[in-house]
């Protein structure tokens, strides 16, 4: 057996923080409070639910991910975040939708009692949404401050021994990396002058690492992707990962592209197309927003079916990505993809799916396990970019610089397990998990 990592066990209280306390957040604290009172089961979270097998198949060891590293327990957190729009969690929930009141009622006074603390927002990022609950403060390099400090009053009121930040904010108007972005000390300037380039989402990640705090980040936006954050992260010795929640269409992307390559089927063309009603889908039916997240969408397929190595199968691919806002949907998302493929002597084919998907029911375990193992990945002494997460994310970031990152569920779930071995001093398992 290799040597484990000595990890210190999760004592105390984990504050998880989230900027933006939307259908994501809200479903998700909802969830955590109705699951540890014992009124539902945390289903979709591998942190709670998934099993690892350690050894030979023959020895019969098991046990659960939860049982076998030192994860903070459900009962540990605390809940606090930031919104534009919304006072609390309760009302959140509420306007989202996600849940019934049925579901809410009962774990409604908890729920009331998270309230926003006021958010640091810039409409140009979010044309569609208007903010109310905002810091009145016009300089970013203020606004950073006044988050750190948030951060600090928010683990001293609440008694957290540690604390970790997941974004669950908007999706913001696309941009690319510019000067303020190269190093740390550019980006720290660029506050102080409040330069335009610095969106609201950075600041977070600024405040958050800058507090020592790991952050993940749910959206497509730029954020800890930029090497000034990557040095801060390095400095300070913290945790990152991003980035975009993995859910509906893309999850579907990465589970039917790597059974195509497996059997060596060409691939022709990838149509998709969703319609939503949401918040999500209001910001999104911006052009600039959607920009972000068709960028984030489109890296999918080409790291996954390796158009390099077989040009013959997948060489030639039209793939289109369209989202539209359609409100009667709500957050009931539908994800629609028509996809043309090819097979012996080049036949053609098609498969069709319709993915009636609740957006933020699938995002919302994915916020409990990075934010329980994010804090693992800091007692373990990480620090940068946590690529083993790169399960959970549409564009993961990879720890090594111009190497792409695994798209393939299958290749990151085993990395994902794998590292958990290699911590606790188990042997890798390189071929089926069944146990």
């Amino acid at each position: 057996m290799a040597n484990s990592r000595e990890i210190p066990p999760a004592k105390g209280k984990l504050g998880v923080l989230t900027p933006g306390l939307g259908a994501v957040a809200s479903t998700f604290i909802a969830g955590v409070i109705a699951a540890r009172t014992g009124l539902a089961e945390p289903i979709g979270s591998v942190s709670q639910m998934a099993h690892i097998r350690l050894g030979k198949k023959e020895e019969g060891r098991n046990p659960l991910i939860r049982e076998f590293v030192p994860l903070a327990t459900m009962d540990d957190l605390v809940f606090g975040g930031w919104d534009p729009i919304t006072p609390n969690v309760y009302e959140a929930a509420r306007y989202a939708g996600v849940l019934k009141e049925s579901d809410l009622s009962s774990i409604a006074g908890e729920l009331e009692s998270i309230v926003a603390m006021d958010a640091v927002f810039d409409q140009r990022w979010v044309k569609r949404l208007e903010g109310h609950r905002v810091k009145d403060l016009t300089s970013k390099w203020d606004q950073a401050l006044a988050l750190i400090d948030d951060i600090t009053k928010f683990g001293v009121d609440n008694e957290c021994d540690r604390m970790v930040m997941v974004w669950c904010g908007s999706t913001e108007a696309y941009q690319e990396a510019s000067e303020v972005h190269e190093t740390l000390e550019a980006f720290e300037e660029g506050l102080k002058n409040s330069d335009d380039n610095i969106s609201p989402s950075q600041i977070y990640a600024y405040a958050a690492i800058s507090a020592g705090v790991p952050f993940a980040n749910g959206a497509p936006n730029l954020s800890v992707d930029l090497a000034c954050m990557q040095e801060l992260a390095a400095k300070r010795k913290v945790v990152i990962a991003g980035k975009d929640f993995k859910t509906g269409q893309t999850l579907m992307k990465t589970l039917i592209a790597p059974g195509l390559k497996a059997r060596m089927l060409g691939l022709r063309g990838w149509y998709s197309t969703n319609i939503l009603g949401n918040r999500d889908g209001e910001v999104l039916d911006d052009p600039e927003n959607f920009k972000t997240k068709e960028h984030s969408k489109l890296g999918v397929l080409d790291t996954i079916l390796q158009p390099e190595v077989y040009p013959d199968l997948y060489g030639n691919i039209d793939h289109v990505v369209r989202i539209n806002y359609y409100p009667p949907r709500g957050d009931n998302k539908e994800g629609w993809d028509a996809i043309d493929i090819f097979g012996w002597l080049g036949y053609e084919m098609q498969i069709k799916v319709d993915f009636l998907c609740r957006d933020s029911i699938l995002a919302a375990p994915i916020v409990l396990d990075l934010a329980l193992f994010m804090d693992l990945a800091q007692r373990a002494g990480e620090s940068g970019v946590q690529e083993w997460l790169s399960f959970y994310f549409k564009a993961p970031q990879s720890e090594i610089e111009d190497v792409n990152p695994e798209h393939d569920l299958f290749i990151q779930q085993t990395k994902l397990k794998n590292t958990l071995r290699e911590w606790m001093g188990e042997p890798a398992v390189t071929h089926s998990e069944a146990g």
